[in-house]
């Protein structure tokens, strides 16, 4: 069944919103494809270490993502 990956910096996200993530995450895929897939549907969050995560080619830290998250 579907697989789905989410890759995050550490240290951003408390276990209670990685929870909701992965909640809102199946709802909304299943809202799709059907419950029968969202059933068989897993969702994974894997925590990247500060500093070994990248975009438009410059290196994020937990801290930009903290700051990302606190201007909305």
């Amino acid at each position: 069944m579907p697989s789905i990956d989410i890759q995050v910096l550490e240290g951003v996200f408390s276990d209670a919103e990685k929870a909701e993530i992965i909640r809102r995450v199946t709802d909304a895929f299943g809202s799709v494809a059907g419950e029968t897939i969202r059933g068989g549907t897993s969702v994974r969050i894997h925590d990247v270490r500060s500093g070994s995560y990248g975009y438009a080619g410059n290196v994020l830290t937990t801290e930009d993502a903290l700051a990302m998250r606190r201007r909305g």
